[in-house]
């Protein structure tokens, strides 16, 4: 027998990064209508003043959402102590007091799609792309799962943002295929290692978003380039309320197999 769809994600510990605007922004407004009171949605961002608008738009979304923190971190997680600050924060909502914790490794950038994979010539360059891409989202989900053991009566989840990009080639795109290809497999292994743990990659589809224009007006490859914009030129692209809505029915219906890839366009 089907086990019943919840309406809600619970009594939670919901931590978002990259969540001041774009998919992050919106998949936090709508996660918010989700929580039962006493929750507590942590938002980090670089932006604190993008931040401190997304606080207040979802502070005043709703009349009756008594009982629910919305917190801050303003964070830069290329850096240590970035990271340390967002465990921190997260750790001052008592385990205790959750029957969920959710995490959502949102936070990305494209990095620079002007270029092919032969002009990577300084690893510098290369490592700070990886921090924030790649060694960000697999500290943070270790420094939260260390934070917040297992322990009964308590559900944990992790959602990788993904790409389709983390299956396929994308010329000029080597920076971004890459990370998102190692987060993949990342969660992959988190998923065989942690089997009480819930383990999710979403590929959100191609969003209307600032990374978007970025990509449409930057990327090297003319074919790329051509396609990206075409996308953009028919109509062909996702809102993110769109994306987010079915993200959401995923962690809803929690019947995906734990560590999957799951597309936009498998749904």
């Amino acid at each position: 027998m089907t086990a019943p769809v919840s309406r809600d994600l619970g009594r939670a510990l919901c931590i978002i990064t990259g969540a001041s605007k774009g998919f992050g922004r919106t998949l936090a407004i709508q996660v918010y209508s989700l929580l039962k009171p006493n929750s507590v949605l942590l938002l980090v961002a670089r932006s604190r003043d993008k931040l401190n608008e997304l606080r207040a738009d979802l502070a005043s979304s709703e009349t009756d959402r008594a009982g629910l923190a919305i917190r801050c971190v303003v964070a830069d997680l290329r850096e240590k102590e970035g990271i340390e600050e967002t465990v921190r924060a997260a750790r001052e909502t008592p385990s205790a007091d959750i029957e969920h914790l959710l995490l959502i490794n949102n936070a990305a950038s494209l990095g620079d799609v002007s270029r092919l994979a032969t002009s990577f010539t300084d690893p510098r360059e290369v490592d700070s792309y990886f921090s924030l891409n790649v060694s960000s989202a697999l500290s943070l989900t270790a420094g939260l799962l260390g934070a917040f053991p297992q322990r009964p009566g308590l559900r944990r989840c992790v959602v990788n943002v993904s790409s389709l990009c983390a299956l396929q080639p994308f010329p000029s795109w080597v920076l971004y295929c890459t990370g998102k290809a190692a987060r993949n497999m990342m969660f992959q292994v988190l998923a065989k290692e942690e089997p009480d743990l819930r383990v999710l990659s979403y590929a959100p589809g191609p969003l209307d978003t600032e990374m978007q224009v970025q990509a449409r007006s930057t990327t090297r490859d003319p074919e790329l380039r051509k396609t990206l914009s075409a996308l953009h030129a028919e109509g062909k692209l996702l809102t993110c309320g769109e994306s987010v809505a079915k993200l959401v029915k995923l962690l809803l219906e929690d019947g995906y197999q734990s560590g999957a890839h799951i597309d936009f366009y498998d749904l």
